[in-house]
């Protein structure tokens, strides 16, 4: 089988009319107008992003000096805060202390006043007690001695009358 070779034939294009050349001429234009467009539009574009690169590092710098104040503003906020409630905690300290001593001398009064109905002395009581017992010790240890002073004397006169009058009769 032989195979047949088709060529085709081209048949020459008929050159742009003069009619058609303007516009050829202005789709030409409008074709070199689209690239520069996009050429203009690249190099603006990289001055856009050049120029946005330092608007993003400018409001990096901004946001970096507000976050700062915005810190210290918070940091005394909370020192303030930290004081008023140190301060408040200390007066409700103070004040169960308060409430704790006032508790405690209603407590010790209640226990005295149960201790004095069943007859127990207070240690006011035993502390005078005491007092009027080494008061009296005191009396008796004073008397003591002056009767002993007393009696050696009045042996001392019975021994010579009884001598004188052992020597008398």
């Amino acid at each position: 089988m032989a195979k047949k070779t088709l060529k085709k034939k081209l048949k020459a294009k008929p050159a742009p009319s003069s009619v058609a050349a303007p516009v050829v001429d202005s789709a030409r234009d409008i074709w070199l107008a689209g690239l520069g467009a996009f050429s203009f539009a690249q190099q603006e574009s990289g001055k856009l992003i050049e120029q946005g690169n330092k608007l993003f590092e400018k409001l990096v710098s901004e946001g970096s000096k507000l976050e700062k104040k915005t810190r210290n503003l918070a940091e005394d906020a909370v020192g303030d805060i930290r004081g008023g409630m140190e301060s408040r905690v200390d007066s409700v300290r103070q004040q169960a202390v308060d409430n704790w001593d006032k508790l405690e001398n209603i407590f010790e009064d209640r226990v005295a006043r149960v201790l004095g109905r069943l007859g127990v002395p207070t240690a006011d009581d035993v502390n005078k007690l005491s007092a009027r017992v080494q008061k009296l010790s005191r009396q008796v240890a004073d008397m003591s001695k002056a009767g002993t002073k007393k009696r050696t004397t009045t042996r001392k006169r019975t021994t010579k009358k009884a001598t004188t009058r052992s020597a008398a009769s």
